[in-house]
Parts: C-alpha cells; sequence; structure tokens
C-alpha cells in the first residue's frame, strides 16, 4: 500500500494532525529555532499531539512520518521526541533518538529541559542513561540527597556499577543507618571482586570486619569469589585478618579460617604455627593432647592435610568419648593406658585393643550423635522425644530430630539417609510419612537450615540463621542445570520476603544475561531472553527490563534449529512466552508454528493459525504427520483426541479406516520400544493414550457397528499382530465382530497366553495388596529388629540368631518382590464384560465327559483364584486353556498322562464371584 493510500484510509481528524505536523517540521528545519527557546512547556505540547495520535490511530505514520524527517534533519527537536517517546511507549530497545535529544539539550546546559527528558524516558521503565543523567542534573543544583536517591535507583539496574554503591554504604553509615550500610558494603563488595579491584575489596573487607564481623558465613562465601576471581594469595591475606579477629571469640571458627588458608598455601608455616596453637587452646584438658600435636601436627615434613585429619582423628579418642565399630556397633572408651585401649560395648564390656588398631577400625562419634542416642536411650524414649505427641506443637522436636541426624553426618544429609535412621527402627512407615512431610516444609522454610550448594538434595544446619535470600540464592546454586536455574530463580522473585536488591539475585540474574552478552549458545540466548522479560513482570522487579540490550528478533535468528529448541524446551511458561514473541516479533510465524507443532501439541498453535486463516497449513500438517506416523506419535494422538471434528482436519481427507489402522502401528510400536527399554516413559504415555482411545473409549467397537466385513477383516488383522496387546481386548473385539457376523471367519487365533499381564477378579486383587502391605509395613520392620538385636550377640559367623533373621529377610524380600511384579502385571477383570456366548473367564461351564459318561462343571477365574477343591480353575492351566473360547453343543478332546478324553460344552452361565 502507498503512503497516499495509507494517508486516505486514516480519519480526517487524523490527517489533519500529520499535516499539520509537517508543516511543524518544516517551520523548524527553515526558521533553525534556538535552543534557548525552548522550555519545558513546548515538550508538553509534542505529549499533546502523541496523545491525538493514540485517539485518532495515527502513531505508526505519526513515528514513520519523524523518521523520514530525522534521515535528512537528524537534529530536529521536535522529531526526535517524537519518535523517541513512541519508541519508548512500544518497549523497543532502540533509545537512540532520546539519547541523541538528551545529549543535544546537555550539551547546552540546559538543566530544566535534561531533567524533563529524563523524567519522561523512566516514565516508560528505568534506563541507565537517564538515571546517570538525572544523577548530574541534581549533582549540578547541590541537591545532594536527590542524588542518593537517583543512584539507589540506579545500582538495582546497573549491576556492573560499584564505586556509586561503595558512596551509598559511606553515605548510609554517616546517616547511622548500620543494616543499609552493610548492606550496600556489600554489594559493592561484590561489584568489586566482579571487577578485580583489589584495593576497594579490601578497604570494604576491612570495613565489614569491624562492623559486622558476626556474619561469618558471608565473610567464607564471598572468600571463594575473591581466590577465583583476584588470586588465592590476596585471598589468604583477608582470611589472616579475619583469623585475628575470630582468634579470641570462636576457636572453632578460627580453627576453620586456618584449615582455609591452608589450602590455599600448604606451606604458610605462620598458619600451621597458629593452628597448633588453637587446637592445644581447644583440646586443653585432653589427656594426649601433648603426645598427639608433638607426634603429628608438629611434623613439619608431614603434607599438612593429612596432618590435621591424623590429629583431629586421634584427639578424638579419649575416656569418656564413644565410637562405632561395624559389627560390635556403638561403644564408649573406658580408658587408654599407654598403647591400649578399653572399651564397653553393650553386649562386649572391657574390649581391649591397641589403640593404633582403634585409630584405624573405629569410628569415633560425638555424645549427640543419633547412633550414640540409640544406643544409650531406650527406644520409647527416643521416640517420645522425636514425636512429642502429647504436646501441640511437634515443629520443635522436629527440628531437634533434624539438627541432630543431619550434624551426625558431616553437617550433610539428604531425606533418604534421614528415613534410613528413624524408619523403620524408630517410626513406622505411616508415622514416617505424616513427620516427613512437616520436617521437608521446615526445611525449607526454618533459616536454621540451609541446602548445599554442591547439591540441592542435601540439607546442612546452619551456625547462624540463614536469610530467605541466602537461601533461595544457595538453592540457586545446586542446580546443575540451564532449566533447574530457571525454576529457581522464580521461587526468588515471587518469595515476597527475598530481596530483589541483594548482590546474591544479581549473581543470579548475572547468570542469564551473560547468554544474551556472550552469544555463544543460542538456545540459551532464547530462553533468558524470555525469562528475563517473564521476571521483570514481577512489580517488584520492574527494572530488570533494562538488561535486555538485544531484541527477540535478534536472538531468535541464531536459532539454528526451531523445531528441536522448542522440543528440549520443557518450562511451560517458557514455551508460551516464545510463541507469543514469536507471533508478534518474526514476520514468518505461521511458518514457524506449523514446523513446531509435531513436537509440542499446544492447541494455541492450532487456534492462532485458525484465527489467522491458515487452516490450509494445518491440513497439510496432519497429512505430513500421518505419512511419517513414527516420528510424530504425540501428534497424531492429540490431532485425533482434539481435532478430528475441525473443518482442516476433514480437508485433509485422512479416512477413518486409515486412521484406525495408524493409531494401531502406534500402539505396536510403543509396545516394542517399551521392550526394548527405548523412551519407557514416553512411549508408556503415549502407548496408554492410544489403548484409551481405541479400546476404552470405544473407537473400534464404533467402527465395528458401521464398518463391512472386509473393512473389519484388515483392522482385526492389525489387532492381532500387536502381539503384546491384553488377548483380553482381543478377545472382547473378537466377541463384538461375532456379534454383528456370527459366521466371521478369523485368520490366525487369538492369543491365549497374556504376555504383558493376568487376569484376576478385583476382590483377590484387594486381598494381594493386602498381603504386600503387612509384609512391607510389619513383618520386614519386624525382621530388621530381629536382625539388629541378633548382632548384639558377637560374632556373626557363629551367630545362629543372625543366620536365621537373615534367612528370614531373604523370604521375605522374595514374597515381596514376587507379589510387586505379580501384582503390577495383574489386571481386574470387569464382570460387566462376562460372555456366555464362549468359554471365556468369569464363566462357569457344565461339560459332559464322554469318555466316562458323567457331567463335570468348571468356573473359569485366573491363577490367584484357582482352587481345585471348588473346581475353579485358572483359564492360564493347561485344561483351562484349552477349553477357552469353546460354545454351547461343541465337542472336543483333551489328553492327559497319554489318555484322550472326550468332552462336550452342555452349558455355559456367568460365575459368581
Amino acid at each position: 500500500m502507498s503512503n497516499n493510500e495509507t494517508t486516505s484510509a486514516l480519519s480526517e481528524g487524523a490527517q489533519t494532525l500529520l499535516k499539520n505536523l509537517q508543516e511543524t517540521l518544516n517551520e523548524e528545519k527553515w526558521t533553525r529555532a534556538s535552543l534557548g527557546n525552548y522550555s519545558t512547556s513546548q515538550f508538553k505540547e509534542l505529549d499533546v499531539i502523541l496523545k491525538n495520535a493514540r485517539n485518532e490511530k495515527a502513531v505508526d505514520e505519526l513515528k514513520k512520518n519523524c523518521d523520514d524527517h530525522l534521515s535528512h534533519t537528524r537534529n530536529s527537536i521536535i522529531a526526535l521526541y517524537l519518535s523517541g517517546m513512541i519508541a519508548l511507549s512500544r518497549q523497543i530497545i532502540d533509545d537512540s533518538a532520546m539519547i541523541n535529544l538528551v545529549s543535544i539539550f546537555l550539551d547546552n546546559h540546559k538543566w530544566n529541559i535534561v531533567k524533563y527528558l529524563c523524567e519522561r524516558i523512566l516514565d516508560h521503565g528505568e534506563s541507565k542513561y537517564a538515571l546517570r543523567t538525572l544523577a548530574d542534573c541534581y549533582k549540578n543544583d547541590n541537591e545532594d540527597e536527590k542524588v542518593f536517591e537517583i543512584w539507589e535507583r540506579l545500582v538495582k539496574v546497573d549491576f556492573d556499577e560499584a564505586d556509586i554503591v561503595k558512596s551509598l554504604a559511606e553515605h548510609k553509615e554517616k546517616q547511622k543507618n548500620q543494616e543499609e550500610a552493610v548492606d550496600y558494603y556489600k554489594k559493592a563488595l561484590h561489584r568489586f571482586i566482579n571487577k578485580a579491584n583489589f584495593a576497594n575489596i579490601r578497604e570494604i573487607w576491612e570495613k565489614l570486619i569491624s562492623i559486622d564481623i558476626e556474619d561469618i558465613d558471608f565473610f567464607l562465601h564471598i572468600q571463594k569469589k575473591i581466590a577465583k576471581s583476584v588470586s588465592e594469595d590476596k585471598t589468604v591475606t583477608l582470611l589472616n585478618e579475619l583469623y585475628v579477629k575470630y582468634k579470641e571469640k570462636n576457636i572453632d571458627t578460627a580453627i576453620n579460617i586456618l584449615k582455609i588458608i591452608l589450602e590455599y598455601d600448604e606451606k604458610d608455616t605462620h598458619a600451621r604455627k597458629e593452628i597448633i596453637d588453637c587446637y592445644r587452646k581447644k583440646y586443653a584438658s585432653h589427656s594426649q593432647l601433648e603426645k598427639y600435636s608433638s607426634t603429628i601436627l608438629s611434623q613439619s615434613y608431614r603434607a599438612v592435610h593429612l596432618a590435621i585429619a591424623d590429629f583431629e582423628k586421634h584427639i578424638a579418642f579419649d575416656k569418656g568419648n564413644f565410637v562405632f565399630h561395624r559389627t560390635w556397633g556403638v561403644g564408649r572408651i573406658a580408658s587408654i593406658i599407654g598403647e591400649e585401649i578399653k572399651i564397653d560395648f553393650s553386649k562386649k564390656r572391657g574390649h581391649v585393643m591397641k589403640l593404633k588398631m582403634a585409630v584405624d577400625a573405629l569410628q569415633t562419634l560425638p555424645k549427640d550423635h543419633i547412633w550414640v542416642l540409640k544406643a544409650t536411650k531406650k527406644r520409647d524414649e527416643l521416640r517420645d522425644i522425636i514425636l512429642k505427641e502429647k504436646e501441640k506443637d511437634t515443629n520443635n522436636n522436629i527440628i531437634w530430630t533434624l539438627k541432630t541426624i543431619i550434624k551426625s553426618f558431616d553437617n550433610y544429609c539428604d531425606m533418604k539417609k534421614i528415613k534410613a535412621e528413624l524408619s523403620p527402627d524408630l517410626l513406622t512407615a505411616g508415622e514416617w510419612s505424616t513427620w516427613s512431610s512437616k520436617a521437608r516444609d521446615i526445611l525449607k522454610s526454618n533459616p536454621d537450615f540451609g541446602i548445599s550448594p554442591e547439591n540441592s538434595d542435601f540439607f546442612i544446619v546452619r551456625e547462624r540463621p540463614v536469610s530467605v535470600t541466602e537461601k533461595l540464592y544457595n538453592e540457586f546454586s545446586a542446580q546443575k542445570n540451564f532449566h533447574d536455574k530457571v525454576s529457581a530463580i522464580r521461587d526468588y522473585t515471587n518469595n515476597k520476603k527475598a530481596d530483589p536488591d541483594s548482590e546474591y539475585f544479581a549473581e543470579m540474574f548475572s547468570y542469564f544475561t551473560s547468554f544474551l552478552r556472550a552469544n555463544q549458545n543460542a538456545e540459551y540466548a532464547v530462553s533468558g531472553y524470555l525469562l528475563i522479560n517473564e521476571l521483570s513482570l514481577n512489580k517488584n522487579y520492574t527494572h530488570l527490563k533494562s538488561a535486555l540490550t538485544v531484541s527477540f528478533a535478534d536472538v531468535f535468528s541464531n536459532l539454528k534449529d526451531i523445531p528441536l529448541y522448542f522440543k528440549n524446551l520443557k518450562d511451560a511458561k517458557l514455551r508460551t512466552e516464545f510463541l507469543e514473541n514469536v507471533k508478534l516479533h518474526i514476520n514468518e510465524w505461521p511458518d514457524i508454528f506449523v514446523k513446531i507443532f509435531p513436537y509440542s501439541q499446544l492447541i494455541t498453535i492450532t487456534e492462532q493459525l485458525e484465527e489467522a486463516g491458515h487452516e490450509d497449513k494445518l491440513s497439510q500438517v496432519c497429512n505430513d504427520c500421518f505419512d511419517n506416523y513414527r516420528d510424530n506419535r504425540e501428534a497424531i494422538v492429540w490431532l485425533y483426541k482434539n481435532s478430528k471434528e475441525k473443518k482442516w482436519f476433514k480437508v485433509a481427507n485422512i479416512g477413518v479406516e486409515k486412521q484406525l489402522i495408524t493409531l494401531i502401528h502406534i500402539l505396536d510400536i510403543t509396545y516394542r520400544d517399551i521392550d526394548n527399554h527405548k523412551d519407557t516413559t514416553e512411549n508408556k504415555k503415549i502407548n496408554k493414550l492410544v489403548h484409551n482411545i481405541l479400546f476404552k473409549d470405544g473407537e473400534l467397537t464404533d467402527f465395528i457397528k458401521n464398518a463391512d466385513e472386509d473393512a473389519i477383516t484388515r483392522i482385526f488383522a492389525f489387532i492381532n499382530g500387536v502381539k503384546d496387546l491384553d488377548p483380553q481386548d482381543k478377545l472382547n473385539l473378537r466377541i463384538k465382530i461375532t456379534e454383528k457376523y456370527p459366521d466371521f471367519k478369523f485368520f490366525g487365533d487369538v492369543e491365549k497366553k497374556i504376555s504383558i499381564g493376568f487376569m484376576v477378579t478385583l476382590a483377590m486383587l484387594e486381598e494381594q495388596k493386602r498381603q504386600l502391605a503387612h509384609i512391607q509395613e510389619v513383618e520386614i520392620p519386624k525382621n530388621s529388629k530381629e536382625i539388629e538385636d541378633a548382632r548384639l550377640y558377637g560374632d556373626l559367623k557363629e551367630n545362629a540368631e543372625y543366620k536365621a533373621a537373615k534367612e528370614k529377610q531373604d523370604n521375605l524380600n522374595y514374597q515381596m518382590t514376587k507379589l510387586k511384579e505379580e501384582i503390577e502385571k495383574a489386571q481386574p477383570f470387569d464382570p460387566k464384560l462376562i460372555n456366555t456366548s464362549m468359554i471365556s473367564f468369569g464363566t462357569k461351564v457344565f461339560l459332559f465327559n464322554e469318555t466316562a459318561q458323567k457331567q463335570e462343571e468348571y468356573t473359569i477365574l485366573g491363577q490367584w483364584e484357582s482352587d481345585s477343591n471348588k473346581n475353579i480353575i485358572s483359564y492360564l492351566s493347561p485344561f483351562g486353556n484349552a477349553i477357552l473360547y469353546k460354545k454351547e453343543g461343541e465337542r472336543f478332546e483333551f489328553a492327559i498322562n497319554d489318555e484322550r478324553i472326550s468332552y462336550l460344552v452342555e452349558k455355559i452361565t456367568p460365575a459368581e464371584f
């Protein structure tokens, strides 16, 4: 459409507005009005023009006219302002027009106009340029408090700015606002570390030691970043300053600091000397201190970490301390005399062994270790402590239990280990279920617990309560996968207690912005863009929008395989946002949607293609999917379930028979892939969906009702060829076919053995489940207790009680495994499906034994229900299998022990069960 056609399509008011604008632009160009004549009121008049353009729906034309004018008059004040403000209102990344405009007035020291323009820019979101310029304006006017207010906004969007953060910290300290001063000093420290500016790092480190020495967790966390970004030797310098403060304050923390120093420099003689002094101070009352410190720590030729580990292992051996032996359990050291140690184990008191052997063979335990508590307290007493059922608030006992167990295992423990210590020894399976649910909530919310930075499944106990901010940061750090980190940062932004301005958040956020800057991983760059855009919609994180320095079209253009990217994009929100951005910013979006559909059957894809009039593309998608069904299994299932009544699906002209045969092929393929352990989870899901469509939803039955005999023959041939399909499904289909065509000839026999399971009555299935539960919840816990009790009798090789308990354990495990497998295979039979037109599961059959000249009757059920005393036989037994599918009046022979017996089927009735 030409410019004239576009203009003529506008309203009369819009045409007048554009005409007046062009005259104003020409007048500005010809008269070359002096900048000194401009005031804020003239820009307010331009805002009125913008408002009128929106009312007249002429914004696009107005911007185009301004941009055309700027192409030959680049410093037009009017065009720069109008074009720039429209771009800002549309969140367009390019803000060069407004920056050029501000620069013009800035160069001419028109401060009031500069402030006005910056504030107009900021009306549409935070801008680093506008904030810096506005701060310069207030500085020029000597309005210091306003400068600091703007700086506080600036450092939220400029994550690289460090000097201003330091100035803010100093300002807060002068105001006696200690808490905010500390926060800004920590923020500044993080940023100077990123810049590797050691002079400023040391200055702020020393400042934080003087005003916030208690936050040892922060110092130990940040020193790792300094070592990585600056150097280990400079980190040692800082740690020595921290050590001096803690030497008299907390000896354990001081030792920990020295260990870190020695990790960086094991030849540091000062640290080695200091750690010996600290150990002497800590263990001053230990009976073996002099011996161990002189023979272990003072040997300068030994590797320092081996010496420390050796010393700590030896020093733990002292009278009254607890130890653990893998056979005798927990014991208490009665005495150490020379090189001999005497230990009292519960079933082996006064056991004497060489000290060297004890150090090698025994594990020392603190008195509050969970194993010590189990050994020294009665079970009921310990249960009472753990549960405290009589108290209304049971959280305190859960917290105590969690801390006890986690600390027992080097302050690094997951729920699996916690369960192993509590159930079934102290808690039943039911009690554990209730208790663990509360425990998980406490581990997540209580500030005394943290997440291990190495593994998000493991918990630690904090010496100092952790803030929500740091707890969420640790969860983020522990995630190794990009999309797990996406979930973690979402949890952070959705938590009202998490600090949006924390440097912890800045570090998390920089992980995603780094992909936009580096442009090395196109997939992560696109996902990062989408995530940042999503997070900026949160009212507390709107400032994040400024981090998007590139457009979606830019990052999208680097994607090499769009369908593969979308297939691997498991995050539902990012998927939705990706489609929205593709449609909004990419002209070829319909073709992209078509390519994506087979990998993700979102109804929004088909709906938007429909709305845009692309039914022809959808019809082509249908044909492509059905023609290549092996690669598009999930898409075919989705299309069949959701779109077969759509006009574009019908236009694809895929016959009902072809649709069903394709689904049967998919059923067969997924069975085979499951057997071969190929994409098992996905194939099981598709298999179940297809099976439900064909059998549960009655699609095959409906087809049989309306199809001719030839079509049914073809369909049944395909069904019969699916070897892993439950024979009951084949039998039910066979019955439906014979109801319509009594003389229908079946080519090939229906399988008579169940390959994927076996039929049972619902009552017997429930009984087997109860038996399994009894083994798991009663028999196995009881046996575990028997094994533990038997261990106490000593040497396991000659321990008859222990051997008997272990044999019982093997038997119980076998029973449990067998029951589990059978229950998994069992398929409950629906009594409504009983078919008395032939002998089948759930029928009672009356036979005449022509050989013996007598009547016999049998009930046909499954292997669990069979009972020879009641003439109930399994349909899987030789005789049961032989009489299956026989009809009234039919004769047959059955061979047993070389004798052939002739039978006549007299009557078939429903069985009672």
